[in-house]
Formats: structure tokens, sequence, C-alpha cells
């Protein structure tokens, strides 16, 4: 297996802790300038002040079922919020800190990747066994003595879950494909650049060790959508998503895997609510374990051929 190395070129700068501590704090400046940008345009269109605009902001995280427009005010809430935290300081770093370009993110081109396609089949076929994880990480407890801790978890679980119900409650076309605008396309450009384009390339440069870079990038990737209760099984994604760039050598292989695995979710509440399918995707039954088994062994063959034919090709 070979580590993802970028070309280098006469200004190009190895990654370092400082650059690390750089990129935190770009990520946290722009989290607080897209909160603000937000906060004017909620101003301007609605032609509040600033108290009435805090007081907007409120009831929309409190109840937004009870504000005119409040869907596609939180659409667009994600959507900036999103390229502000993740995308933006991510390439401010990229292009100014470690001075690479985009190119750099790869070191074969996309047309060189063998079965770029497959990456589809590999997403949809690990899905069953990545449920069959989010129900056995859904009824993990705490010790005893951490119960005031775990329900909390629980009572963050249940609010982040009624916000993402409302914002997957879709009363027209238009808003599904808002929403895979901004639940797919969005995050998986500015996820993958962050975390495997950047954090795992350096967690592998600075350890020595493909897979525990891949690991280290996967567990921050799970950990900081604060949702403890499916922390484990997005970790499981984003290594999937870490080996799929280091055996591809391309970046666009992973922020493919992540598009198809939110856009494909996102499709089928859609589908479900329209009744054209039965299927209801974010059912909290339980996983058949032998359908979840199957689906893990088809990963495993589908992601052995993909390692196999791509290695041929290096």
């Amino acid at each position: 297996m070979q580590p993802i190395h970028p070309s280098e070129t006469s200004t190009s700068r190895p990654p370092t802790l400082g650059g690390l501590i750089m990129l935190v704090g770009f990520i946290l400046l722009g989290g607080v300038i897209s909160t603000y940008l937000l906060f004017g345009l909620l101003a301007l269109t609605r032609g509040l002040d600033v108290e009435k605009t805090q007081e907007h902001l409120q009831s929309l995280a409190a109840n937004p079922t009870s504000v005119p427009g409040s869907w596609y005010e939180l659409m667009l809430l994600q959507a900036i919020n999103h390229m502000g935290t993740f995308l933006l300081p991510s390439l401010v770093y990229w292009y100014f800190i470690e001075r690479r370009s985009w190119n750099q993110f790869n070191n074969r081109p996309v047309s060189a990747v063998v079965g770029f396609s497959l990456v589809v089949l590999i997403v949809l076929a690990f899905m069953p066994f990545d449920g069959l994880i989010i129900e056995w990480n859904q009824n993990l407890h705490l010790p005893e003595t951490l119960a005031p801790i775990e329900q909390w978890m629980r009572d963050q679980e249940k609010k982040l879950n009624g916000l993402t119900q409302y914002l997957t409650t879709f009363q027209s076309t238009g808003q599904l494909l808002i929403a895979i605008l901004v639940v797919a396309v969005i995050p998986a450009i500015g996820e993958e650049v962050l975390f495997r384009g950047i954090l795992q390339r350096n967690f592998i440069y600075w350890t020595r060790n493909v897979h525990v870079g891949i690991w280290l990038a996967a567990a921050l990737f799970s950990a900081i959508h604060v949702q403890f209760l499916g922390f484990f099984p997005r970790m499981l994604l984003g290594a999937l998503f870490g080996y799929l760039y280091v055996w591809s050598g391309n970046l666009w292989v992973p922020i493919l895997a992540h598009f198809v695995n939110n856009g494909f979710t996102v499709f089928m509440v859609y589908l479900y609510q329209q009744k054209v399918t039965s299927m209801n995707i974010e059912s909290t039954e339980s996983v058949p374990i032998l359908g979840s088994l199957a689906g893990a062994v088809v990963t495993a063959g589908l992601l052995y051929y993909f390692r196999k034919t791509n290695s041929v090709q290096t």
C-alpha cells in the first residue's frame, strides 16, 4: 500500500505542527465569519435589527416549524456554515500555508483510476453492514457512574434527529435538489478535502504508517459531527473513504463515495415520502444480520478488486 504523497514543487512546504495549528485557527475563524455572514444576510432579507435577528435565530434553533420559510433558511445556514468551516479554511491552508495546488491532492489523474464507477457499488454494498453497526452503537451504554453524561448525549442526539427529520421532509422536487446540494455535494467536497486530502495525508506523513493515518483521520471525521451514538459507524465510513483515497491516488474517488452515501440516503427518503418505495431508509428497526453480513462480504470483495486493479496500474 502506497501512501499519498503529493508531488513537490520548489515552493511546496511539508506539513508541520505549526501548520496544523494554523489550520485549526482557520477553521475556527471560518466558523465565526460564516455565522456573521448568515446573521447579516438574515438581517438584510428580513429587515430586522440585531436584537430581532438574534431572536429569529433562536426561534429557528428551538422550533423551526414555527418560523415561515425556516426550511430554506436552515439549508442556507448549513451551506454557508459548511463552506466556511470546512472547504474554504482547508483550501486557504493548502494553497497559502503548504503552497500547493489542487492537482497535488492527487498522485494520479482520475482518468487513470480503474473502476471509478465501482465506487458507487462499494458504498451501496457497505450500507447494510454500516446499518448494523449503527444499531449496535445506539444500544451501547456507559458505566452507571457516567449515566448523566450518557443521558445528555442521548438528549443531544434526539434534538439533532428532530432537526434532521425536519430538513429531510420535502414539499417539492426543488427542495430535494437543494437538499442534495447542501447535504451531499457540499459536504462531500469540503469534508474530503479536509479529512482525507489534508489531515489523513499529514497523519500518514508524520506517523509513517498508512493505516494509522487513515484511522486517525476517520476518528476525527466522526468526532467532528458531535453525534456520539453514531461515532463508530461514521468512523468506519471515514476509514472506507480513506482507503479508497490511498488505493486510487485521487481525491475525487472519496468525494464520489461521500456524495453517494449522503445523496442516496436523501433520495431514498424522498422516494419513501412520495410512496414510490416502501423501504424506509431512516427506520430504526433491527437490521437483518444475514443481509448485513452479506453486504460486508460483497464490500470486501469489491474493495479487494478495486485495490488490486489499481495497484497494478500504479
